[in-house]
């Protein structure tokens, strides 16, 4: 690296960034690629992806004066083995990257700084960052900067750091050095991320199947979640972190935080306000209060723990949405039971919604595994 890229870098690891790449803009040769993924659907309800998709190609399609990109990866806390039995307790899980304050803004934070470090170094040099929002495919730019490979389970991996960090960047029109050579692929034969997936959504490795992935059922998916993938989401209420935590390439964490296991009655009583409250400052308040509390009930459902039936049977009575009552119906169906069913009965003689009496219906047919 040139003494440019020697100053950009230590000024990046003096904000926390642990890995730091550069590379020249150029079109990346991914189009045919991602015509093929949209055209199939697999991007799902995340209609975005499929705006403008030579933007994403070609970062110059958004200021034709860029010339680099410096590449950035954030690292987060893994998660450690959980040590409670979810079932008995009913605790759901939570991705570990949305633990504290929402990435977003601490990751963009930082990336400014170095932003205006760099504009310090070079007055004038026009700079635009990125953290996971716009149309850039960050983890190819990480790539090309050398940062790591894309593994099996469509993460950036980096045999240093894992997969646990976030990646940002600053697009500039200053020159750096050519692109590094490439970073190699360090998955061999290891298939543990496709196997123990639960849903199946990474299928042969290296494509993601979103429609199927657990993240994405239970953040970007609005509406009901599919009822034959429900059991299969066991108690994830947001995010998903198996594909990470099974990889050779992560170490995990000494400690779970409390906060990645929450009691789930006290989710499902929460209000908009208790849930605004709550989550105000977290990157859990995408899902929004209606997505959550939809998982919330599936993973009560998923626990087989009779004690979850009157938690469930009070928000079949008391919640004004209809996806969660949905959700709540199949939950009690799945647990199943005089008081289930009685819960189920009472409700269907009231619920005005087509597709929640639907729900009810097929809950009270419910074989109870």
């Amino acid at each position: 690296m040139g003494r440019l890229e020697d100053e950009i870098a230590a000024a990046a690891r003096a904000r926390g960034f642990t890995l730091v790449g550069f590379a020249p803009l150029r079109r990346l040769p991914r189009q045919e690629f991602y015509s093929r993924w949209l055209g199939q659907g697999r991007h799902g309800e995340m209609a975005y992806l499929a705006r403008d998709p030579e933007r994403r190609l070609d970062p110059r399609r958004l200021d034709p004066r860029l010339r680099s990109v410096i590449s950035l990866g954030f690292p987060y806390q893994a998660p450690a083995p959980s040590r409670l039995d979810w079932r008995r307790e009913m605790r759901g899980r939570i991705a570990s990257y949305a633990l504290a304050d929402d990435y977003h803004d601490r990751v963009m934070e930082q990336a400014r700084a170095v932003a205006a470090e760099l504009q310090r170094m070079r007055p004038g040099a026009l700079t635009r960052l990125y953290v996971d929002t716009g149309p850039v495919f960050e983890r190819d730019w990480a790539r090309e900067a050398g940062l790591g490979w894309f593994g099996k389970n469509t993460n950036l991996l980096n045999r240093s750091h894992g997969s646990y960090f976030f990646l940002a960047e600053i697009f500039t029109d200053l020159e750096t050095s050519a692109a590094p050579a490439a970073y190699g692929d360090f998955c061999g034969t290891c298939r543990r991320c496709l196997e123990l997936c639960p849903t199946g959504a990474l299928e042969g490795g290296y494509v993601m199947e979103s429609r199927r992935c657990i993240s994405y059922l239970t953040i970007e998916l609005r509406g009901p979640i599919a009822p034959q993938l429900r059991p299969h989401l066991g108690n994830w209420i947001f995010g998903c972190d198996i594909c990470q935590e099974v990889c050779p390439w992560n170490e995990p964490g000494r400690t779970q935080p409390s906060e990645l296991e929450p009691y789930l009655p006290d989710l499902l009583m929460l209000d908009e306000e208790g849930f605004r409250g709550r989550f105000r400052n977290s990157a859990i308040k995408r899902a929004k209060r209606r997505g959550l509390l939809r998982n919330v009930a599936v993973a009560l459902g998923n626990t087989g723990n009779p004690d979850a039936v009157a938690v469930l049977a009070e928000a079949m009575r008391r919640e004004g949405e209809p996806l969660v009552r949905a959700h709540v119906a199949w939950a009690l169906g799945r647990l199943g039971g005089r008081q289930a069913h009685r819960a189920l009965r009472d409700a269907a003689a009231v619920e005005a919604d087509a597709a929640v009496k639907m729900e009810i219906a097929a809950a009270l047919s419910m074989r109870v595994p």
